[in-house]
């Protein structure tokens, strides 16, 4: 892999030189380790030819201590009236130029996403090479769902979901997150990867699920109680986090895994 940087924003008086961090896979075996550096896909760039990555502050489940929540069962008890299934199918046994698939994607997206997902853009993902299954939700034979993922060496990323609005009621995303959560963890996976953790709409993610932690730009922290601080106070934000108080996050980046 390539790690490298690209010069942001710049406040001179407050000594604040900021730097996006971006990485490129260089061989498919390096994923779980991308991943493990805090870093996720990057698909915005639809004409980007090396496969990059950013780095964010991103959310993982750590499997080794995942348990089942009062949250998820309750969700799985409402919902298994309907009888809901999935498969989990491997992308060379995926149609990705479906013209049905792409449609339900693309209105999806256009009712949930803050930003939209172009036709283009949806083309350049799905031609990641390192998607490499996905998740298809049923209930009475009609697909109620999509996932998109990456599986490797004992990683799942959780990367884009598509699912019917109009059983929104019956909880479905949170179902399927879950869902696949849980297969995971059947399958002996190490972790899922959630992606970004970012505002109090992300807070959802935290809520709902047990063995949680995200990435702060140095290693992965399991304090749930700071994430989703720091969720509420995204905006407010006017100095980066060592300068708002030093003591503090030296103190938290010095201190010794549990």
């Amino acid at each position: 892999m390539k790690i490298f940087r690209s010069e942001s924003f710049v406040d001179y008086k407050t000594y604040t030189f900021n730097y996006a961090t971006y990485c490129i896979k260089e061989d498919p075996g390096e994923l779980p380790e991308i991943y493990a550096l805090g870093f996720l896909p990057y698909s915005n760039d639809v004409h980007l030819k090396a496969e990059t990555f950013y780095l964010a502050r991103s959310l993982r489940v750590d499997l080794s201590v995942f348990k089942e929540s009062s949250e998820n069962r309750r969700v799985e008890r409402k919902i298994e009236t309907l009888r809901p299934s999935f498969e989990v199918l491997p992308i060379d046994d995926f149609n990705v130029n479906d013209p049905e698939f792409k449609s339900y994607c693309l209105d999806f997206a256009g009712k949930r996403f803050s930003e939209p997902l172009s036709r283009e853009r949806l083309d350049y993902i799905m031609q990641s090479p390192s998607i490499s299954h996905i998740f298809k939700f049923k209930i009475d034979q009609q697909t109620v769902g999509y996932v998109i993922s990456i599986i490797e060496q004992g990683s799942l990323h959780y990367w884009f979901a598509f699912f019917d609005l109009d059983l929104h009621a019956y909880a479905l995303g949170k179902w399927m997150m879950y869902s696949v959560i849980k297969w995971a963890f059947e399958q002996k996976l190490n972790y899922v990867y959630l992606g970004t953790c970012y505002g109090e709409k992300s807070l959802y993610k935290v809520r709902d699920f047990k063995g949680l932690c995200y990435f702060d730009g140095n290693q992965w922290d399991y304090d749930m109680k700071a994430l989703k601080q720091k969720c509420k106070s995204d905006k407010s934000f006017s100095l980066d986090a060592f300068k708002q108080d030093t003591d503090l996050f030296l103190q938290r980046l010095l201190k010794k895994p549990s």
